[in-house]
């Protein structure tokens, strides 16, 4: 039944000139989705489902009501599987691609992802609404960056300990990406769906 009420809202999203819709994780968290230009369904507010490796700024309850949790790679991928049927962490090439409909990352675009950044940010053309949510270090005693970087994971590995990681930064104003970012570090996390599921 809950399949084909969220099917109906997808229907319902898209004809009606793509007006966000919601989903509620088990802890009582309410994510607003959108289907976005390269026609996945995509949540715009930051993933706060809690789970093992997963953490708030500095421990703080109230940044994880603001900011999402800061997660793992493993538990940013496991976080999203528990919203339900077809929800999944992206892979690098969804996020380069929805990114591109916006003008792109650094090393894919004409202005070094400038305007990507300012589409995807709160108040952007996009209603992405990206937040700089900042980073646990790999150590596990720091966290920082927050309100100057997003750092967003894939779900696509470079190695053993290493995954893609897309870097929305406050002070150049520009999205990039990374191949090498450690999996053991805490980052934030958006879930995505194909609309057929």
């Amino acid at each position: 039944m809950r399949y084909f009420i969220l099917m109906f809202l997808i229907a319902q999203n898209i004809a009606s000139a793509q007006q966000p819709i919601v989903l509620k994780d088990r802890d009582g968290t309410v994510y607003q989705l959108k289907v976005m230009p390269d026609n996945l369904l995509w949540m715009t507010r930051n993933l706060a489902t809690q789970t093992k490796d997963s953490w708030c700024f500095n421990d703080s309850i109230s940044y994880c009501m603001q900011y999402g949790r800061l997660y793992t790679w493993q538990a940013a991928q496991e976080a999203c599987a528990m919203l339900g049927e077809g929800w999944r962490l992206p892979s690098n090439e969804e996020w380069q691609r929805m990114v591109k409909h916006f003008g792109g990352v650094r090393d894919d675009s004409q202005d070094g992802g400038k305007a990507a950044f300012v589409a995807l940010m709160p108040g952007g053309k996009s209603g992405f609404d990206i937040i700089l949510g900042g980073n646990r270090e790999a150590d596990g005693k720091s966290y920082a960056r927050m309100n100057r970087h997003g750092f967003y994971w894939t779900s696509t590995s470079t190695g053993d300990g290493t995954a893609w990681l897309y870097n929305f930064g406050k002070g150049g104003r520009i999205v990039n990406r990374h191949s090498d970012a450690d999996k053991q570090e805490g980052f934030s996390a958006r879930c995505v769906k194909n609309v057929a599921n």
